[in-house]
């Protein structure tokens, strides 16, 4: 058990779960994309982290021969996966839209059977989803990843009519956008301007700390660019002079938090 484990390693302390409020919480971290590489910006102010929703996907048509089998007669489920992944990236093509098709297989695994069953894994994100939580608050009303989802269960509902498929959508997590305290996001770009930092305010992509913590607190967090724009990736680098500002800015912040 998670019990059992923090004992084995000495971390099994008297604190209680939960015990301690949290006053606030900042976090610094690499952008993990090339938005403030592009602009030319040193620190991003993150204004809060988009929300999730995660998908899998089967498909399920016939196996058959691949050199007897003539072209109108099949019922490739690769072909249904195949145009899902094509639509979902047109769906995914809005402002601040994200999706992603991160598996993608089928079987048998033939080189001359037509597939019969497709799995596939579909990752939409986006900072709006309406009436639930929003951090673009200029349209706090369009509900984009709800919509998102909407379109992606339309179109997988028409591929499979079309191909005489069956298709089978599963959301398995759902994580709403986290919007940060606006106090602790203004002093963070409050201290940057004070620097004389090249800064601009961003949409976390990727899910961070905070957006867990700010579910209890108060909560603001820092980027600084990476080479690129590359993360989750061997190569993923940021500069020394970039992440020194990333730690200025944060414990700038954190004292005027503290003396506030």
């Amino acid at each position: 058990s998670f019990a059992e484990a923090l004992n084995k390693i000495g971390y099994d302390g008297p604190e209680k779960v939960g015990g301690r409020p949290v006053g606030a919480f900042f976090e610094a971290h690499i952008e993990q994309g090339p938005i403030l590489e592009r602009e030319n910006k040193t620190i991003g102010v993150v204004t809060g982290a988009q929300g999730q929703r995660w998908y899998e996907a089967s498909w399920t048509g016939m196996e058959s021969h691949a050199g007897t089998t003539p072209m109108e007669g099949r019922r490739d489920a690769l072909v249904g996966a195949a145009e899902l992944i094509v639509e979902c990236r047109e769906i995914g093509n809005r402002p601040n839209g994200r999706s992603t098709v991160g598996v993608l297989e089928s079987k048998p695994q033939s080189r001359n059977t037509i597939p019969g069953q497709v799995f596939m894994t579909i990752d939409f994100r986006h900072p709006d989803d309406g009436e639930l939580m929003t951090i673009d608050f200029r349209h706090p009303d369009d509900g984009e990843l709800t919509r998102m989802d909407a379109e992606m269960r339309a179109a997988a509902a028409d591929i499979a009519k079309r191909h005489r498929l069956d298709a089978k959508i599963e959301q398995i997590w759902y994580f709403p956008p986290s919007p940060f305290a606006t106090e602790l996001v203004d002093a963070v770009r409050r201290c940057a301007e004070q620097a004389g930092y090249p800064h601009m305010d961003i949409v976390s992509g990727a899910g961070h700390d905070a957006c867990y913590v700010s579910r209890v607190a108060p909560t603001a967090m820092v980027f600084v660019p990476c080479k690129d724009g590359i993360s989750h990736n061997e190569v993923e680098d940021a500069s020394k002079a970039d992440i020194g500002a990333g730690c200025q800015i944060l414990l700038q912040a954190m004292i005027e938090r503290a003396n506030s």
